[in-house]
């Protein structure tokens, strides 16, 4: 990493003490319930001021549209912070939807979820010769839950645009059944997701030998 541009939230002089708002001191940002309501209850605050929130422009956007429609139009549904999909633009793109692995255990407990991976390489990779194990593939599944996937990783090329296309399977509620049960596509990154049979637990070698 080279760079790394912050965000700074600028709230200890727009008045919010006035009127009884309360902030995190340390990074001056709002702390707000599921509603984005603050402490304050005719006071709201969406995008990146939030504490604990992803630093999203989508997300700011959806959870502004959410609010509104709450407010003056009756709704009464609430924007998901969770399954959020975001992707790394680096060379070598990552992607992820749902809980990191870390976070999911702390959540569940290792005891209930079943983590599946497999590395991968794309099919483009193998006339320039390539790493044919660079790629990497993950799923976390709850176990209690009919193995819905709560966790969404990829490492490879177009990371992006394959998590964008499951990120709408896992908010209908997408399972590992589901996902076996998906014909792929051969020879793309994505079909990985429709082929993993090999768990984290199993300690098992997860190296590919062919597209």
């Amino acid at each position: 990493v080279l760079i790394a541009v912050g965000r700074d939230a600028c709230t200890t002089s727009i008045g919010l003490d006035t009127i009884g708002v309360k902030i995190n001191e340390k990074n001056g940002k709002v702390p707000v319930n599921d509603e984005e309501q603050t402490n304050v209850p005719y006071v709201y605050a969406v995008g990146d001021i939030l504490d604990g929130k992803l630093e999203l422009t989508p997300v700011a956007i959806q959870a502004g549209k959410l609010l509104a429609r709450r407010l003056y139009g009756g709704s009464s549904i609430k924007c998901d912070y969770i399954n959020v999909p975001t992707t790394v633009f680096t060379p070598l793109e990552y992607g992820s939807c749902g809980l990191a692995e870390e976070r999911a255990i702390e959540e569940y407990g290792k005891q209930n979820l079943e983590v599946y991976h497999s590395l991968f390489w794309p099919l483009e990779w193998t006339i320039p010769g390539r790493d044919n194990n660079t790629c990497y593939a993950k799923i976390i599944c709850s176990k209690h839950d009919n193995n819905r996937v709560i966790g969404f990783h990829v490492l490879g090329p177009n990371a992006g645009e394959v998590t964008q296309g499951f990120a709408a399977a896992i908010k209908c509620g997408l399972t590992k059944e589901l996902l076996d049960e998906t014909i792929g596509i051969h020879p793309t990154c994505a079909e990985v997701f429709t082929t993993m049979d090999i768990t984290k637990s199993s300690g098992q070698d997860i190296s590919q030998r062919g597209c």
